[in-house]
């Protein structure tokens, strides 16, 4: 029998060994086994979670599709909405174009004293345009449902106090804290930048790194831009930081890729490194671009605010 296959603090075998949580790599048959073990095995243990810990983090995170287009979308990159009435997550150029379908319909209509068609869900059909109270139950029956991005949409409600709640930073983040536990990247980065900026909770730079971490591995750029801030500022881990620049720059990330650009005048980054950076770069922005996601971003710019509220005259 092998060792691996024995426990590694007993020295008993069998097939109802429990791995290590952490390091994945030695067995134990009880709780007891390993807790007096820890001594000789924590040095080693911690050592191991650090390089797994390492492995998850550093590695190019999956990009998820839009509902409709199915082409994909890079957080921080890509503007998408979530649409609390059936759950999906719908890119800019898909939700422009069926805006703008639905007012040339309308036109037409009012043409010939037709009422007008509502704009509605281009993935489920039922109406955008509802009142507050309706979209307030959409959002708790998606709660109702454990949907992650449910919890964190309702966050962002009582973080600004949207349809007709009491702004709450507070309640806000026990809510984006529960979308993250529930597997939600905009719900870490939210608690992630609560802990940072001290909303709704103390500020604790450590829980906000761990966040960052956590919403970073889930694909969410602008977090691990801010991982790559942190490592370089702050604890002086200049190799650290350019990985997570170099993911984020790969992932279309425009900041980071101008932070790369810096390193590289400076002298501190390769020149084979900034290139490869600079081609990931592109071929992410192909591989999101699509003429619908270019004319609504145009659009966009024009006439709305960066949290969505209409741009004054």
């Amino acid at each position: 029998m092998n060792e691996e296959d024995r426990c590694a603090g007993c020295g008993k075998g069998g097939d109802d060994l429990k791995k290590c949580a952490a390091c994945k790599q030695v067995k134990y048959c009880s709780v007891d086994c390993q807790k007096s073990h820890r001594s000789n095995h924590k040095k080693f243990c911690k050592k191991q979670a650090a390089i797994l810990h390492d492995e998850v983090l550093f590695k190019q995170p999956d990009m998820e599709d839009c509902s409709i287009c199915c082409l994909p979308i890079s957080i921080g990159v890509t503007n998408a909405s979530y649409h609390a009435c059936c759950g999906k997550t719908v890119c800019e150029g898909c939700m422009y174009t069926v805006s703008k379908e639905n007012a040339k319909e309308n036109m037409a209509r009012s043409a010939i004293n037709q009422a007008p068609l509502p704009l509605c869900c281009p993935f489920c059909r039922e109406p955008k345009d509802v009142n507050s109270n309706e979209k307030l139950r959409r959002v708790k029956h998606r709660m109702e449902m454990k949907d992650p991005d449910g919890f964190a949409t309702m966050g962002w409600y009582y973080h600004s106090g949207f349809h007709g709640l009491t702004a709450d930073k507070k309640k806000a983040f026990e809510l984006w804290s529960k979308a993250s536990d529930l597997g939600s990247v905009e719900g870490s980065n939210h608690v992630a930048n609560a802990y940072g900026e001290g909303r709704g909770v103390q500020p604790d730079i450590k829980k906000a790194f761990s966040y960052w971490e956590k919403a970073a591995i889930g694909g969410d750029n602008s977090s691990r831009h801010n991982l790559a801030a942190y490592e370089e500022n702050e604890r002086g881990n200049v190799q650290r930081a350019l990985k997570h620049l170099m993911i984020s720059a790969s992932g279309g990330y425009n900041e980071s890729l101008l932070t790369i650009r810096e390193f590289y005048q400076n002298g501190r980054i390769s020149k084979e490194d900034y290139e490869s950076t600079l081609r990931a770069h592109k071929a992410t922005l192909d591989q999101i671009w699509s003429e619908q996601r270019t004319e609504a971003a145009a659009f966009n710019e024009r006439n709305f605010n960066w949290d969505g509220t209409p741009a004054q005259e």
